[in-house]
């Protein structure tokens, strides 16, 4: 487990740690294995999250390690990440975690199955000295032009999240989920929700930028 997490430096409290989590690092995640420089883009940019979308600077984007595992997916695969938090009520860990042992759980749809089990990602870890906590816990931004230190490949996405003790849930659609994770009192991150499947319970996408997304 990674001890050394600076918890203190975040704006708001992060998910708990994952089986062979190691130290604190940040990383950019890609399935481009040719990246080795990393300049800043401004809002809206395809490297930019939506997080970006509550500033305006051009900002070069950075994942820590004990979030990391919100990109073990291809890049544009919708996914909803959660973990319990000191505010989640009793209640609401019963609903999201009474029948696992997990305390992190990820939910994609079964229409990018095939996708995961064949993605090959690239994660490039960066130096820490240019970058700077971001509002949105576990995102981390620096000003200027970084060069990536090491690259390590990652594959075997679902094998990942076993080894992890990260519960991975493969569902038809996200949304009835989803609209039901909002309005609880877990941790969350949604990415990509727009590639979703349709399905009644979809909302618009303003909607989910709540707790901070990618």
């Amino acid at each position: 487990m990674g001890t050394d997490y600076p918890e203190h430096l975040l704006a708001r409290e992060p998910a708990p740690p994952y089986d062979g989590e190691g130290p604190f690092a940040l990383w950019h995640f890609s399935e481009d294995p040719s990246l080795s420089r990393f300049r800043p883009r401004a809002p809206g940019a395809p490297a930019a999250p939506a997080a970006a979308q509550s500033g305006s600077a051009a900002l070069v984007w950075a994942i820590d390690t004990r979030h990391a595992p919100m990109f073990w997916f291809p890049r544009d695969c919708p996914r909803g990440c959660i973990w319990p938090v000191a505010a989640t009520t009793h209640e609401d860990r019963e609903r999201f975690f009474g029948q696992s042992a997990a305390n992190r759980v990820h939910v994609m749809e079964a229409g990018w199955l095939r996708r995961m089990q064949d993605c090959r990602l690239y994660a490039y870890r960066l130096p820490t000295g240019a970058f700077r906590p971001h509002e949105v816990g576990g995102y981390w931004v620096a000003d200027e032009q970084v060069d990536a230190i090491e690259q390590v490949v990652i594959d075997d996405l679902v094998g990942r999240h076993a080894s992890a003790g990260i519960e991975l849930r493969i569902t038809p659609s996200i949304w009835p989920f989803w609209r039901r994770v909002v309005n609880s009192t877990v941790e969350f991150s949604g990415s990509r929700l727009g590639n979703s499947a349709p399905h009644p319970d979809q909302f618009g996408l303003p909607g989910e930028l709540r707790r901070g997304q990618i």
